[in-house]
């Protein structure tokens, strides 16, 4: 059997939304994506700045871990639209619970409409000790 030709995408081509039909449309994330390319995968970022320093609260430091994030991406030439999955960790769940509005609106700040399939875990401690939150991100450059 012939190989079958590889279709290319334009950069600016988001990856697919998996969603089964009798489901509920997910809010703020999705239930799985289809992607095709080369893979960045970006370590647990925390919400500190170049100089490690953490602003004070959950929200700010959560904007600062997707900014941190989308730094890395640009580094290898992606951008928000190819984050394919992200897995946050959190210290208090109550905490990311009562703040997701705010982070709704810092999250389509920094990275867009778009929104990959997603975990929310709750740790018990964090490497850093200032650290609220730590998110894992994986990328596919089409």
């Amino acid at each position: 059997m012939p190989a079958r030709p590889i279709r290319k995408m334009p950069v600016r081509a988001k990856h697919e939304t998996l969603q089964p039909a009798s489901w509920p449309a997910p809010k703020g994330y999705a239930n799985g994506i289809k992607a095709r390319g080369e893979f960045i995968f970006v370590g647990g970022m925390v919400g500190w700045d170049e100089n490690e320093k953490f602003p004070h609260g959950f929200v700010p430091q959560a904007r600062q871990a997707l900014a941190n994030i989308v730094a890395v991406l640009a580094e290898g030439g992606a951008r928000p639209e190819h984050v394919v999955r992200l897995t946050w960790y959190v210290l208090d769940m109550d905490e990311y619970l009562a703040a997701r509005r705010e982070l709704g609106a810092v999250y389509r700040a920094v990275m867009g409409d778009s929104f990959p399939a997603m975990a929310l875990v709750q740790v018990g401690r964090l490497f850093e000790p200032q650290a609220r939150l730590e998110i894992e991100a994986t990328a596919v450059l089409p």
